[in-house]
């Protein structure tokens, strides 16, 4: 029995080594690795018990694992002292690097990009990344990591395992200045959630679309019936029938877009718009007020005395909701911006009979979406086929996100 610890201790230390050189051959860059080693670090919480990760797992598609596993009673994440909860469904980290920073399109009359479910991470501020902007906000959040202030967090990374890391990226000196520290953890964060650890395209469907791709076939415009020379043996009978109606009866490629992003990358499944569906109040969340989305956000930005946008229509979006990316959509339930459908099945269903199956009331009902859903005549088989193309928009390799590290690990060693 002597020699079991010590052959442990070694067992540990040759996974930890397997482990890093699996990371570094990924192909992250020092400062993807910096970031992920941010992303993974409870010590960043006030009481040292939550990361990024915890809220944005990949096991869970980059959202709440706690949520995901009890998506009818757990609908927000709770903060690092086990008692307060946030004001909405955790969204997915997964791909949010690829949304604009905020905008007016004239073209479309909408906005357009920034990041949170209001928008309110611009990419207007000094950063000019809404990513590296969102990923400032949970560590001094009082109801998410809750530290007291930036100095508290620079601390923490002073005396990480990571440091010396985060001064070959950012410089010798670059933990000195607490502001300039703040922005460049922020910055490495981006970093890592630009990367392909959560960018993958490793789905049945981003395989379906580049062999479409190849063969001169645009995805967007496949119907029923199906055209003929279509990929056969990736997606089965049933999927490509919900493809074929996500793109025409059910309406949804018109803000979930099935059309390819610039340079050839397969498509992000939203439009990065903002949109009021009428989404009912959750009941679980009846304390909290009125969740005016994109609204709240600009009137907050117009009366702030130093607006960014100065809208002075702000009321003209309220309930407005940024329109999600559905990649990786079915591992991170529960869905809607206040997490009131546990089910994918629950918010098709929503989609297609809200204005005929006596639903209740929006919780917003200013501005909301009466021309694209609420009464699409959608049959339970097309909504089961709807459901089960959304299936395959999951990544592949093991898991969503490949190896994450634990619910929020110390950091190190992953």
């Amino acid at each position: 029995m002597a020699r079991v610890k010590p052959l442990l201790c070694l067992t540990l230390l040759l996974l930890l080594m397997s482990s890093s050189y699996s990371f570094a051959a990924m192909g992250l860059s020092n400062i993807e690795m910096l970031g992920k080693h941010l992303f993974q670090d409870r010590n960043l919480s006030l009481h040292k018990n939550q990361s990024c990760s915890s809220c944005h797992h990949p096991m869970a598609g980059f959202a709440d694992p706690a949520n995901t596993a009890d998506p009818y009673d757990s609908v927000v994440s709770t903060g690092s002292d086990g008692v307060s909860k946030g004001g909405r469904n955790a969204p997915t980290a997964a791909y949010a690097g690829f949304s604009p920073v905020l905008g007016w399109d004239d073209t479309e009359g909408l906005y357009v990009g920034g990041l949170f479910w209001d928008g309110r991470a611009t990419g207007h501020t000094r950063l000019a990344d809404p990513l590296a902007e969102q990923a400032q906000g949970p560590f001094l959040n009082p109801l998410e990591m809750a530290m007291p202030n930036k100095a508290a967090v620079v601390n923490v990374v002073k005396k990480s395992c990571y440091a010396s890391l985060f001064k070959q990226v950012f410089g010798t000196n670059s933990l000195n200045n607490v502001d300039t520290a703040y922005d460049n953890i922020a910055k490495a964060i981006a970093a890592y959630e630009r990367s392909k650890d959560l960018s993958r395209f490793s789905s049945k469907f981003d395989q379906f679309w580049m062999e479409c791709k190849n063969r001169g076939i645009d995805v967007s415009l496949i119907g029923l019936p199906l055209p003929p020379g279509i990929p056969q043996g990736i997606l089965n009978a049933q999927q490509l029938e919900g493809l074929a109606l996500f793109n025409t009866k059910g309406n949804c490629s018109a803000c979930h877009l099935t059309t390819g992003e610039p340079g050839g990358i397969p498509p992000m499944l939203t439009d990065f718009t903002y949109d009021n569906v009428g989404i009912p109040k959750n009941p679980l969340l009846l304390d909290n007020p009125t969740d005016y989305g994109l609204g709240g956000f600009l009137k907050k930005d117009y009366l702030s005395g130093s607006p960014l946008f100065g809208d002075a229509n702000y009321a003209d979006q309220n309930g407005k909701h940024k329109v999600p990316s559905l990649r990786n959509v079915a591992i991170t339930a529960p869905y809607g911006h206040n997490g009131y459908f546990p089910t994918l099945k629950d918010i098709v269903d929503f989609y297609n009979t809200r204005d005929v199956a006596g639903w209740p009331d929006a919780e917003a009902p200013q501005n909301m979406n009466v021309d694209e859903l609420g009464n699409l005549g959608l049959t339970e088989s097309e909504v089961d086929a709807i459901v089960a193309f959304m299936l395959t928009l999951t990544d592949g390799g093991g898991c969503c996100g490949g190896g994450g590290g634990g619910m929020g690990g110390g950091g190190c060693g992953m």
